[in-house]
């Protein structure tokens, strides 16, 4: 039987884990600009609901003033129309 001395056996861990690192401040930015475009897509649909809902209002009121005004046409028309008056 032969016994042999191999010597100091070292383990090699790998690298220092700098690519991890990279890789996980890669990832954190990318969620954080998906983050950022989906608030400001949010943002933007809600100004857009905002200014669709004031001109259906001012519609509104200037179909309120329209149906005000001919009705007090009528109005008018309708006593010039009765003699007597």
């Amino acid at each position: 039987m032969v016994e042999r001395d191999s010597g100091t056996t070292y383990v090699d861990r790998g690298g220092s884990g700098v690519g991890g690192v990279i890789i996980g401040i890669a990832v954190l930015a990318l969620v954080a600009i998906v983050a950022f475009f989906l608030i400001t897509q949010n943002r933007n649909d809600n100004l857009r609901t905002d200014a669709v809902t004031g001109a259906a209002s001012s519609v509104s009121h200037a179909a309120d003033n329209v149906g005000s005004a001919a009705s007090k046409a009528a109005d008018s028309a309708s006593d010039a129309a009765t003699p007597g008056k």
